[in-house]
């Protein structure tokens, strides 16, 4: 360590005079825009690490914990072994939204008596290397549905945690940290570190301490959900089941989120790109130069999908997957139009998932019947959000029309961002290679995408039996304006969107773009930069009529500091029958929706035969392979049963935790292989 004045290096290996003041936002040699990577140090020893040392001669400490990388176009140090410490944030890796990821070590020498420093990226920290707000400082500055979202997201992670024996991670309040409506950890805690103290050989982490730290909130929550809440962490301490608890708060989260009226816009284009002859891709709805499209999906539905094969065999499966998902959707959202209670999110995925085996089997019986194998069998990727328009009573038995739920289907790398104001989320995880090799704790990411395969498919609808298939299915809530934007990789590769959303995404956002011209502006970039694949891309819209509120960072946060860098950047990623007024729907102005009389039953008779032939689809599949077919039946997901015990007098300060103490891949899930390279 030492305390030399520190300088950031220039990413660029041909600049002649590559070192820059730190807070440079350019170099003063070449011009090249200068990269901040904070990271999070963790270890034993950090803590006695004080702010403005330099670390190995690469890493400022702008303040506890947090490390900028003087140095970050170089690869970070990997040792050939490391402690199982880091081995839960390996296998959580599809849990990235809320879960931060080991960017590297910090090893200053051989000594294996040394502490072992490891640091993490995709932390809740801003551009500035400034933490996000602790949900306890930004609680009361939220609305109720906020509110209930961010418990919501933390009853979700609770049990892959315990599973891996990091559970104690979501009961240390300043851990738990909020970027707008996303719970985000700074870092795991093993459990065992915690009840080593404890004389109890029986003592197990519990619901009931989950409940603990959620009463400490409750008290100054919105005033509506004070009692439901209470009521709920009262049944987490008396041992109620997991289940019974989500079903609860789901209801709540439901009834909260229906008192905001949703208005939903839609666009979508594809283009072949300046190299192509071909255009493999597919996409739903496609607006661009088309004429409206009333099937009765729209603006509820969204699907892009990249084809695999050359243009007889990914072009044939892109649009094979497209009209039979439109099919079998429609069926679905028959179903809940038709059911009294809203559907419960798991039994949701089952049907998505179902869905998406149906249309992975017509493909396959395809490619047997052709003949075709190894490579040359036809696939496809997809990335498919549904809003689910589920009825849901609210005050004295009212019937809101919506209970603003997104679902999100994805196999492959074609992606799902959420675009607001201030932020880009990635919502989904690539299926390929590098994936693999993380979340199964063979390596780390920076390892792996030097890997000449990392790019490689690990799954794709139709190129393999549907046992093979696991689809990662995500639920979200719509509680803020903001764009949900689908794409295949022909416009997402090189961090485009990263790189572009801002501009496009505020202009749509703030009624001075059209969602076809967005569209347009994004495929012409992805054709300048992206060229030699296809683009695809669809936007769908998303407008409350009550924003919530940001909670902004403040300068200074207690033990952190104000960190070093770019002032300017931006973080990289009714009583029945009545209806509660202000929740419509409406679609672009290319999509004109028939009101007449005559539209209205021509539209009734195409959704009675949609589900027909979807139906047929299912029918089909038991017939044609009956024993996969009863084995997806028979599927079962098992909640574990989590009992009662009170630790909160150990949890205020976990341990190496200072004086402020969403449908993925199984992590043993086994490996699936490689199916296809992307060029």
């Amino acid at each position: 360590m030492s305390q030399l004045k520190p300088q950031i290096c220039c990413p660029n290996a041909n600049c002649t005079a590559p070192l820059n003041p730190l807070g440079s936002s350019v170099c003063g040699a070449c011009g090249t825009p200068l990269l901040y990577r904070y990271l999070w140090a963790v270890g034993k020893t950090v803590e006695q690490i004080p702010a403005t040392s330099q670390v190995g001669g690469r890493y400022y400490v702008t303040a506890r914990r947090i490390w900028l990388d003087t140095q970050p176009s170089l690869p970070p140090d990997v040792p050939t072994d490391w402690s199982d410490a880091v081995l839960p944030y390996l296998y959580l890796y599809p849990y990235r939204l809320h879960i931060p990821e080991v960017y590297g070590f910090c090893i200053q020498n051989e000594d294996p008596a040394i502490e072992e420093i490891f640091l993490l990226d995709n932390v809740p920290l801003d551009a500035s290397g400034i933490l996000y707000p602790a949900i306890a400082e930004a609680w009361t500055k939220t609305t109720a549905v906020r509110q209930v979202y961010w418990l919501w997201q933390i009853l979700q992670l609770w049990q892959p945690l315990a599973e891996l024996g990091v559970a104690t991670s979501l009961l240390a309040a300043d851990n738990l940290r909020v970027e707008g409506w996303r719970v985000r950890l700074c870092q795991l805690y093993h459990d065992t570190d915690v009840l080593a103290a404890s004389t109890d050989s029986d003592l197990a982490l519990q619901l009931a301490d989950l409940s603990n730290l959620w009463l400490t909130w409750i008290d100054s929550a919105r005033p509506e959900i004070i009692e439901p809440l209470r009521s709920i962490c009262q049944q987490m301490q008396a041992g109620a089941e997991p289940g019974a608890i989500a079903t609860q708060l789901n209801q709540l989260l439901l009834e909260q989120a229906a008192r905001l009226p949703l208005n939903l816009k839609i666009a979508g284009g594809t283009d072949t790109g300046p190299e192509r002859e071909h255009n493999e891709d597919a996409c739903y709805p496609l607006t661009l130069n088309q004429p409206s499209q009333a099937d009765g999906l729209m603006p509820r539905v969204a699907i892009v999908c990249d084809g695999i094969g050359g243009h007889e065999g990914g072009e044939v499966a892109s649009q094979i997957a497209v009209q039979s998902l439109k099919l079998q959707v429609q069926a679905l959202l028959s179903e809940v139009a038709a059911a009294e209670e809203p559907v419960p999110p798991d039994l949701v995925m089952q049907q998505l998932e179902s869905a998406v085996r149906v249309v992975n089997n017509l493909i396959a019986s395809q490619n047997d019947a052709q003949s075709r194998e190894d490579r040359r069998r036809m696939g496809t990727t997809l990335v498919m959000a549904i809003q689910l328009p589920q009825r849901v009573k609210i005050d004295g038995g009212k019937l809101a029309e919506n209970g603003h739920e997104l679902y999100l289907v994805h196999i492959g790398d074609s992606r799902a961002y959420w675009l607001t104001q201030r932020h880009c989320y990635l919502l989904t995880v690539d299926d390929n290679v590098v994936t693999r090799e993380v979340r199964t704790g063979r390596a780390l990411y920076h390892e792996s995408i030097h890997r000449p395969d990392a790019g490689a498919l690990t799954q794709a609808l139709g190129t393999r039996d549907a046992d093979f298939i696991h689809p990662t299915i995500q639920r979200f809530i719509l509680e803020e304006n903001g764009l949900l934007l689908l794409c295949s990789d022909g416009v997402s590769d090189n961090g485009l969107i990263e790189r572009t959303w801002a501009e496009p995404a505020r202009a749509v956002l703030n009624s001075k773009m059209s969602l076809d011209t967005a569209v347009k502006t994004w495929l012409d970039l992805a054709n300048q930069h992206n060229g030699y694949d296809n683009a695809t891309l669809v936007l769908l819209h998303c407008h409350v009529s009550s924003p919530t509120p940001e909670v902004l960072l403040p300068q200074t946060s207690d033990g952190y500091g104000k960190g070093v860098g770019r002032s300017d950047g931006s973080h990289p990623l009714r009583q029945e029958g009545q209806e509660v007024p202000g929740n419509s729907t409406q679609t672009s102005s290319s999509t004109t929706q028939n009101q007449s009389k005559r539209g209205l039953l021509i539209g009734v008779g195409t959704i009675l035969l949609l589900a027909l032939v979807g139906g047929v689809g299912v029918v089909a599949w038991s017939q044609l392979d009956p024993e996969g077919f009863q084995r997806f039946r028979e599927r079962v997901i098992p909640l574990q049963r989590i009992g009662r015990v009170n630790l909160s007098d150990r949890l205020n300060s976990p341990p190496d935790c200072g004086e402020d103490g969403w449908g993925a891949i199984a992590p043993g899930a086994p490996d699936p292989g490689v199916i296809a390279f992307l060029n």
